[in-house]
C-alpha cells in the first residue's frame, strides 16, 4: 500500500518560511540535520555516494503486494465479504468508482507474477493473505480452497528460490467481524489469534517469516478515527479502542504462530515517517517526539516493552482505550525482527494552546486547518513538506529520511534486525510503442537509486538491515485512489491483465543480482 493512498490527502500549499525552516530542522532530539545534499535538487544524493553504495552478501532484495490490491476473485471459492469489498462497492468512496473485484487477478495469474520475481532476481516476496478467504465469516472452520490457493503460491515461490514473507492482515477485515463491532471490540484479538494459528498450522512448514499486521496505525486511525477508510467511522475514542485491540491481537497472534510452527519468525510491518521539528524550540522537538511515539512506534513499543510510548500530553487516555489489568503481558512479545515502511518525511510543530479536538477533513494526521492540533491528547501539527521534488502522487522525495529513520530505530531498539517492508513512488509512465513497448520510467529508477544509497549508508554506519521490499511488484488497486496511481515496477494493463516490466524493474533486477547500485 502506498503512503499517498494510506493518508488519502489533498496536496497542501505551505508558506515559504515553513519550508525553509523544515529543510534545516533536526530529527526529534537526535541532532541529525535534514540538510539538502544538492542545492539544485533538494534532498538528492551525490552521484559518488550512489556509485560507491554496496550491500552485504545475502541481502534480501524483494517486492511487496497486498491481497485486496492484487488478487481479485473477490467472491470466488468460498471467500467471504471484507470491509474493503463493502467500502469499494459503496458509491462515492473510491475514486472513479473502482473496486478490487478483479484488480490484477493475481488469484489466477500468480504463476506469471512469480516468474517476474524470478526473472528480476528477487529473493523475498512479501504478500498478504485475505482473512475472509480463509475464514469467510472471520471465525470458525477454515475454507480449504482458500488455504489451497496460498499453499500453491508458497510452493511456486519456493520452487523459484524466493522467500515467502506472509503478512496476515493488510486491512481487509471480514465484514462479519465488523458487524460485531470491528477492531474496537477487543474480542477480535482472540479471533485474529485463531486465524493466525490456522495459517501457521497449514503453511508454517514452508513459511518462516510472518508479520501480523500492515501499518496498524493507518487502518485504525483512518477507519475509526476519521472515517476515510472502511468502516468509515469518525470517533477518536473508537480509534483508541481499536488500536489497543490490535496491540492485544499482535501479541496473541505472535504466540499463536509460534505455537503452530517451530520454524516461524515473527516481526512487523509498521508504517513510519521520520519526524523533524519545525523549529529548534523545545516545544517543537517534544511535539516531534510525540509524533514518533504515536505514528511510528505505538505498536512497536508495546511489543518490545509491554507499555505504550509517551505519545500523550497530560494523563494518557488509558480508560478510553479499554485497558485492563494484565494487558501489558498480553501485548509484550519478543519480536524476531522489526519491519517498517518508508515513503516520505513529516515536519511537526507543537499545538499546545490551540483549539482542541479538530479532526482532519481528509483522514490524515495532517490537519486541514493548521492552526489547530489533531487532538487534545497528542497536541501536535504534522506537515507534508514540498521542498524536494514531488512524485505524481504529490509526495515529497526525500532520500535522507530513510537513513535517519533506520538509524533512529537502530539506536532506540538496540540494533535489531530490520526489514524495509515497503518503499516506492507513483509515476504514471506507460508503455511507449515507438520503443518496442518499453516503459521508460526513469524517475522511479532515480527514486530508488537515491533512497537505496542512503540505506546502504545506514548499513555501513551499523544498522542491521537484511532486506528491502520495493512497493510494488505490480501496478494495482490503490485503495481510495482506485487505479489512478501506479506504484508498480511492473506495468499492468487492467483491460487485459498484460504485465510489462518497467525500466525501473529491469534496473532493480540488476541491482538485486549485483548487490550494488551502479549497474
Amino acid at each position: 500500500m502506498s503512503e499517498k493512498n494510506a493518508i488519502h490527502m489533498k496536496r497542501r500549499q505551505f508558506i515559504a518560511s515553513s519550508l525553509a525552516t523544515a529543510g534545516t530542522a533536526l530529527l526529534a532530539g537526535r541532532g541529525l540535520a535534514a540538510e539538502s545534499a544538492s542545492p539544485q535538487v533538494p534532498g538528492a544524493v551525490p552521484p559518488a555516494e550512489v556509485s560507491s553504495a554496496r550491500f552485504p552478501a545475502g541481502f534480501l532484495w524483494g517486492m511487496a503486494t497486498a491481497a485486496y490490491q492484487v488478487e481479485g476473485a473477490w467472491n470466488e471459492d468460498g471467500k467471504g465479504e471484507s470491509i474493503w469489498d463493502r467500502f469499494s462497492h459503496t458509491v462515492g468512496k473510491v475514486k472513479g468508482g473502482a473496486t478490487g473485484d478483479v484488480a490484477c487477478d493475481q488469484y489466477h495469474l500468480y504463476p506469471q507474477d512469480v516468474a517476474i520475481l524470478k526473472r528480476l532476481n528477487q529473493k523475498s516476496y512479501r504478500f498478504s493473505t485475505s482473512w475472509s478467504r480463509i475464514q469467510p465469516a472471520g471465525a470458525g472452520a477454515a475454507n480449504q480452497k482458500g488455504l489451497d490457493h496460498y499453499s500453491r503460491l508458497v510452493d511456486a515461490l519456493l520452487e523459484a528460490g524466493i522467500r515467502p514473507f506472509c503478512t496476515l492482515y493488510h486491512w481487509d477485515l471480514p465484514q462479519a467481524l465488523e458487524d460485531r463491532g470491528g477492531w474496537p471490540n477487543r474480542d477480535l484479538a482472540s479471533y485474529f489469534a485463531d486465524y493466525a494459528g490456522i495459517l501457521a498450522k497449514a503453511l508454517g512448514d514452508r513459511i518462516t517469516v510472518w508479520a501480523p499486521f500492515n501499518m496498524p496505525w493507518t487502518f485504525t486511525y483512518l477507519g475509526y478515527g476519521v472515517g476515510s477508510f472502511p468502516p468509515g467511522k469518525a470517533d477518536y475514542n473508537l480509534f483508541l479502542k481499536a488500536a489497543h485491540t490490535v496491540n492485544l491481537a499482535q501479541g496473541e497472534a505472535f504466540r499463536s504462530i509460534k505455537a503452530a510452527s517451530s520454524k516461524a519468525t515473527v516481526g512487523s510491518a509498521y508504517g513510519m515517517a521520520p519526524a523533524y521539528p519545525k523549529t529548534d524550540s523545545d516545544a517543537d522537538r517534544a511535539a516531534a517526539a510525540r509524533y514518533h511515539a504515536m505514528n511510528n512506534v505505538f505498536f512497536l513499543e508495546t511489543a518490545i516493552h509491554g507499555r505504550y510510548p509517551k505519545a500523550f500530553v497530560g494523563e494518557p487516555p488509558y480508560a478510553a482505550m479499554g485497558i485492563k489489568p494484565g494487558d501489558e503481558q498480553i501485548m509484550k512479545v519478543q519480536l524476531d525482527w522489526i519491519g517498517f515502511h518508508y515513503y516520505t518525511r513529516r515536519i511537526v510543530a507543537d499545538a499546545g494552546g490551540a483549539r482542541p479536538g479538530a479532526q482532519a477533513s481528509f483522514g490524515t494526521e495532517i490537519e486541514e486547518d493548521q492552526s489547530t492540533g489533531r487532538d487534545r491528547y497528542t497536541q501536535f501539527r504534522a506537515f507534508m513538506p514540498t521542498e524536494g521534488p514531488l512524485t505524481d502522487a504529490g509526495l515529497e522525495i526525500w532520500p535522507r529520511g530513510i537513513y535517519d529513520l533506520v538509524m533512529q530505530i537502530t539506536r532506540e531498539y538496540n540494533r535489531p534486525i530490520i526489514e524495509i517492508t515497503e518503499s516506492g513512488c507513483s509515476y504514471l509512465d506507460t508503455p511507449y510503442a515507438k520503443d518496442g513497448g518499453r516503459v521508460p520510467d526513469l524517475r522511479r529508477t532515480s527514486f530508488f537509486r537515491d533512497e537505496l544509497a542512503e540505506l546502504a549508508r545506514a548499513i555501513h554506519d551499523g544498522a542491521n538491515v537484511r532486506a528491502f521490499h520495493a512497493w510494488s511488484l505490480l501496478d494495482n488497486f490503490e485503495w481510495a485512489d482506485g487505479y489512478s496511481q501506479r506504484y508498480g515496477l511492473t506495468y499492468v494493463d487492467f483491460r487485459d491483465q498484460r504485465r510489462t516490466v518497467k525500466d525501473s524493474g529491469l534496473w532493480y533486477g540488476r541491482v538485486a543480482a549485483a548487490n550494488r547500485l551502479d549497474v
